[in-house]
């Protein structure tokens, strides 16, 4: 699965809106919605923030793996 799939399925799994999402980021909604969609690739920055925000790890947020692993404890 490639991430831009991995991170709607993950907001659609909480029952966000783009909207809460781009807030979370500091975005506009249509820069998120074009994460969605695969034509803006989004920053490290902001997938480790929905890592952390969403409680798993960047395997499974960029889709390197299907096991739904938490975020790593600091």
């Amino acid at each position: 699965m490639k991430y831009n799939e991995r991170i709607r399925e993950i907001r659609e799994d909480n029952s966000l809106t783009q909207q809460k999402i781009a807030d979370l980021l500091h975005i506009e909604q249509r820069t998120y919605a074009d994460y969605e969609s695969g034509k803006t690739r989004i920053p490290v920055d902001n997938l480790l923030i929905l890592a952390r925000f969403y409680n798993v790890s960047m395997d499974y947020i960029t889709g390197a793996s299907n096991i739904k692993s938490e975020y790593p404890k600091a």
